[in-house]
């Protein structure tokens, strides 16, 4: 076995696996990146680690940051290896892509040294914070939109920053770092989300300017005008790391990786031109840097997403365990491409410098993927925070303008279908979602009352009162019922009446 270490890269190249070809002793600190899992390890840091191959980018080196217990097994794997790990890319024909990643040069796991890393992200050369928090992590009410102010942490952590102690929370770090650059006229950091969340930049400001509320008015007043927080569209499927991906990378090559990344070959992140303190050439590296990421995001989100759902709950009811596998039902695929060309693609803003079709294609293709092994489960978990962000506002601008909604009903009625909690052979699902009590016993109504599931307005807003939604939702809900997921998906794949 080879360990990954920086004193055995020369003998890792020469195994086939790619790795930094930079001096890393030469990269200096510039991001600090609070969430560091597969995602970030397989998007935002391969881009530096691109640039920082090219010579642009050594002084944009990567911290991590972690303030969850969990955070210590990434901190532990990491700092066994020289924060080193490996990324192995899965191509559908089962070609393997695999490489070092070098650009994270540190980790710092902030309940052991608190005041070290207030004082790391105090440092002028910290011009960006980054972050890849999930959704859940910028505390955003699901129904108001608005901060959780009472959450227990998030209120003992304004009250600690108010009395001028250290943080515990990642906003409580962020905020606390940006007081002390203001107090002592260090210029702010940028705060740069790169979670899957619609306008995920304008979301962290509301939410990190909400906290700091809390704590000092003034201070939130300043933040307001003077820190970017720039939106971004980020996509590649990043499973998650298993044993089996640990012993085929050990197997082939002969590394031993505490932590290996696995991900698609597909890439893609638009951001907003929006930054404090300069940034990275990203768009050197294969981003796009735009003035306004809400067209591609929106493609993203009413295309890619919404497809998942979709594949997610027909695919879990007909009995399929993986995406691929569900993908290998023609009619699985073709019902997928009609809502995407005939519901998803009337819902968009105009995309300049995007092959929609050829777009359209890849995603077929990337669903399709044997090699990736992406769950039905995941694809179909915590659906009410998915759903009405992803596929509702389809349903509701096809509805204004007149575009059909027939597919889209579908995918709902799979959903409500789905939160009964069991499949067509009577076999229960694990339904994972902050409100899954409440969906399956709304579900479970719908023999009473089949429009129950659609009324809950906080999931689907006023939808279920228009004849044009209504309808082919109750048609395919009943079609579940009576004919299965199979003969209901293959009659909207081609058109037929259900």
């Amino acid at each position: 076995m080879l360990s990954l270490h920086g004193s055995n890269l020369d003998r890792i190249a020469a195994r086939g696996v790619r790795v930094p070809g930079y001096d890393r002793s030469t990269v200096t600190p510039g991001i600090v990146h609070f969430g560091v899992g597969g995602f970030h390890r397989a998007h935002m840091a391969v881009v530096l680690d691109d640039l920082m191959a090219a010579g642009r980018a050594a002084e944009w080196g990567i911290v991590g940051a972690g303030v969850l217990p969990h955070d210590v097994r990434m901190r532990d794997a990491l700092a066994g290896q020289d924060h080193l790990y490996s990324l192995t890319l899965k191509h559908p024909d089962g070609t393997r892509q695999r490489r070092v990643i070098g650009s994270i040069i540190d980790y710092r796991y902030g309940p052991d040294d608190p005041q070290g890393l207030v004082d790391l992200l105090g440092e002028e050369r910290i011009r960006i914070v980054s972050l890849t928090v999930t959704e859940g992590g910028y505390n955003v009410n699901p129904v108001t939109g608005e901060f959780i102010a009472d959450d227990a942490m998030i209120a003992a952590d304004a009250a600690a920053l108010a009395a001028r102690q250290l943080p515990r929370t990642v906003f409580g770090y962020v905020i606390e770092a940006l007081r002390r650059r203001r107090d002592a006229g260090v210029a702010p950091f940028t705060v740069q989300s790169c979670d899957n969340i619609s306008e995920n930049g304008n979301v962290a400001k509301k939410m990190f300017g909400a906290f700091a509320g809390l704590v000092d008015p003034e201070l939130a007043a300043w933040i307001d005008a003077h820190v970017a927080f720039p939106n971004a569209m980020v996509d590649r499927i990043t499973p998650a790391t298993t044993d089996e991906d640990r012993a085929e990378l050990s197997e082939e090559t002969g590394l031993e990786d505490a932590w290996p990344v696995v991900a698609e070959p597909f890439f893609q992140w638009v951001l907003e031109d929006s930054f404090t303190s300069g940034r990275p050439p990203y768009e050197s590296a294969g981003a796009q840097v735009v003035d306004d990421v809400r067209p591609y995001e929106h493609m993203k989100l009413r295309l890619l997403n919404s497809g998942h759902q979709g594949l997610a709950y027909f695919g879990l009811l007909a009995g399929y365990t993986y995406a691929h596998e569900a993908m290998e039902n023609p009619d699985i695929a073709a019902y997928l491409r009609r809502y995407m060309d005939e519901e998803g693609t009337p819902s968009l803003e105009p995309l300049p410098g995007i092959d929609l079709d050829g777009y359209k294609d890849s995603l077929i293709e990337r669903f399709s993927n044997p090699e990736i092994r992406d769950t039905l489960a995941r694809l179909g978990a915590e659906s009410s925070d998915r759903i009405p962000k992803w596929l509702v506002p389809v349903i509701i601008d096809n509805l204004a303008s007149g575009a059909p909604v027939e597919v889209a009903a579908a995918i709902c009625a799979s959903w409500a279908r789905y939160a009964e909690g069991s499949d067509e052979q009577g076999a229960a699902f694990t339904i994972v979602d902050r409100f899954a009590e409440e969906l399956q016993r709304v579900a479970k109504a719908q023999s009473a009352d089949p429009l129950a599931f659609v009324r809950q307005g906080q999931f689907f807003g006023p939808v279920a009162n228009d004849s044009h939604f209504a309808g082919p939702y109750l048609a395919a809900l009943r079609s579940l019922h009576e004919r299965g997921a199979k003969e209901t998906v293959r009659r909207i794949a081609v058109h037929e009446k259900l």
